[in-house]
């Protein structure tokens, strides 16, 4: 089981891989880093990222139809598509609070974002926090 560090090295394996960051959305602290960050600051795009993710979990719009099954999060993914750029959010589920998502930038020309959502849910539950 992959810690924060294998599982961001795994999610650069990705093509078109620019940055990936574990965040934790309710601090807005990145756990982890590697790679580039857009902005080129690690710490401003945790917390911009994290405010994301905060508005998308807390949005009552957002809710499934049907009721959330606790431990699971409301909002599995976001997306976010730039001119040259796709930027990805992807919600861990652990067995305490589920605060943290993992963020990949993709280069838009290079990257594949089926593949990379399939690849990134994977890593998000395999991935082992603490």
């Amino acid at each position: 089981m992959p810690g924060i560090d294998e599982s961001l090295l795994e999610a650069m394996r990705l093509p078109g891989a620019r940055g990936a960051l574990v965040v934790d959305w309710i601090s807005g602290l990145a756990l982890g880093a590697v790679g580039e960050a857009p902005g080129g600051d690690v710490e401003s795009t945790a917390a911009e990222t994290a405010e994301l993710a905060r508005l998308a979990m807390e949005s009552g719009a957002l809710a499934p139809s049907g009721t959330a099954s606790g431990k699971e999060p409301l909002v599995e993914d976001l997306i976010l598509t730039t001119a040259d750029a796709f930027h990805l959010l992807r919600f861990v589920v652990t067995t305490f609070d589920s605060t943290v998502f993992v963020f990949l930038s993709l280069d838009r020309a290079d990257g594949n974002l089926a593949l990379a959502r399939i690849r990134l849910a994977e890593m998000a539950d395999r991935m082992v926090l603490g």
